[in-house]
């Protein structure tokens, strides 16, 4: 596998951006496991709504490219003690290839040296994930997130989509442990 490749979203990605977030989430190709088109209609995210949070101060956007063309993006939203993970995605073409491992460990690796250098106090890596999605559970879980017991509402006022089931959002947590050098 090549290695990728990874630098904070700019607005000209807007377009590419939400093209690939769509694909992945809401369109169902061959071997794409993440797709929420059975569950989930309408789009993910507009252009408006990822210009609006790429603005944001306490959000970044990290894409990841692979031969300069983007097939991954991973968002980090920083709150007072810890650090939400989502609009993570990849290509519908480039997964089941390990990526996904290999964005998520950047990402996490990432707040860990933030932590040294801003000497921030951050505990934990957040994430909600759908309820009916159990193979991404699991997949989390494998990488040390746990199910808090903490449930939400679909957001429905969000304009991210109309669920098709019955959908709840489920919290997962996994604690920022700082390795010593």
């Amino acid at each position: 596998m090549k290695p990728l490749k990874f630098r904070f979203a700019q607005s000209t990605d807007i377009t590419k951006l939400v093209d690939l977030i769509n694909s992945a989430y809401r369109q169902q190709h061959g071997n794409s496991w993440t797709s929420e088109a059975e569950i989930v209609s309408g789009q993910r995210i507009n252009a408006s709504q990822l210009e609006h949070a790429l603005f944001q101060d306490h959000f970044q956007l990290w894409i990841a490219l692979q031969d300069e063309q983007i097939v991954a993006c991973i968002g980090l939203t920083f709150n007072l003690y810890d650090v939400e993970i989502g609009t993570f995605c990849i290509a519908p073409h480039f997964q089941n290839q390990g990526i996904g491992k290999q964005v998520l460990d950047f990402a996490e690796n990432y707040v860990r040296q933030q932590i040294r250098l801003e000497h921030q106090h951050l505990n934990d890596f957040v994430m909600w994930v759908l309820s009916v999605r159990t193979e991404l559970i699991e997949y989390y879980e494998r990488r040390g997130y746990v199910q808090t017991g903490v449930i939400d509402n679909y957001p429905l006022d969000a304009d991210v989509g109309k669920p098709i089931v019955d959908l709840h959002l489920i919290e997962m947590r996994k604690a920022i442990v700082l390795c010593v050098d």
